[in-house]
């Protein structure tokens, strides 16, 4: 697919960017970037594209995506709702992998780091253990200047790299494509679907919404995203069931059309197959933590 290509400004005199973004939700285009992102979201939850792969971010996350990995933050719709006191905040910091210099990621006590870069072209979720040990560096990295901003995202990256717990999001298959003239049509299906997925979304609507036949869009999707537009909608009903879940405020039942779902048994079925639990055993799950 085709995402937007964006040209992230680093400042005068500095060799990466790391900024404090608070805003009233993230950036909610399909894109990428020459530069690795790192990003801690300091505040805000939402659906996560990152590659071909659809989750839930939240509140606490810290998250590392490689050089060209198409990506999409998608704040949940009480962010598009100008709430008092509702916003999104992240710390994120873009960088080359060559900026400190081709030879530096050869030597051999970088060898660690050079493995987590390549790891992270499918986009890496990084583990509570390790959040735990980052997290002040990450805050800290946006006030120091000077060599320091080098020394702490080296110590972040190394202290990642020794992590034995990081989750790879995006599918080893996973191919970017860059046809320009895709990206407001993937954007606008993407968009369209989060608007919409609580109600019935038939092939007819969304391949409209494209400005395809049915048989075109089927035929088109699956080609861009490797997999049916069937399983990309669920991807995004079950995500947003296992939000609900976690907050614990509605039943199961009400969660099942809250997400999408008018058969309840299709619900269990689909979520068991998503998440390897049914969801009373998802919601005791997090109940626990």
């Amino acid at each position: 697919m085709r995402p937007q290509l964006l040209l992230v400004p680093k400042g005068p005199n500095l060799s990466f960017s790391i900024r404090n973004d608070v805003v009233p939700y993230f950036f909610n285009k399909w894109h990428y970037h020459a530069e690795f992102e790192l990003i801690y979201i300091v505040r805000g939850e939402g659906t996560q594209f990152i590659g071909d792969n659809i989750s839930r971010f939240s509140q606490g996350n810290i998250l590392l995506i490689g050089s060209n990995l198409p990506h999409y933050w998608r704040c949940d719709d009480n962010y598009f709702q100008e709430r008092p006191g509702l916003f999104a905040e992240a710390n994120v910091a873009h960088f080359m992998q060559h900026f400190w210099g081709e030879d530096f990621l050869e030597l051999p006590e970088n060898v660690g780091i050079k493995t987590l870069l390549n790891k992270a072209q499918r986009g890496i979720m990084i583990d509570a253990s390790t959040i735990e040990k980052i997290k002040p560096h990450l805050e800290r990295i946006i006030a120091v200047s000077g060599a320091m901003r080098i020394a702490l995202l080296l110590q972040i990256l190394d202290i990642i790299a020794g992590s034995q717990d990081l989750k790879l999001l995006s599918s080893a298959t996973f191919q970017n494509s860059y046809n320009q003239s895709e990206t407001e049509r993937l954007n606008d299906i993407y968009n369209y679907t989060m608007n919409n997925f609580k109600d019935k979304i038939s092939l007819e609507e969304i391949a409209s919404t494209a400005c395809l036949s049915v048989n075109s869009f089927c035929r088109y999707f699956k080609s861009q995203t490797k997999k049916t537009f069937s399983q990309f909608l669920m991807e995004i009903r079950i995500g947003h069931a296992c939000k609900l879940l976690i907050e614990d405020k509605l039943t199961v039942s009400k969660i099942c059309t809250e997400s999408g779902f008018n058969n309840f048994s299709n619900f269990n079925r689909y979520f068991k197959l998503i998440t390897k639990q049914c969801p009373l055993e998802y919601r005791k799950t997090f109940a626990k933590k």
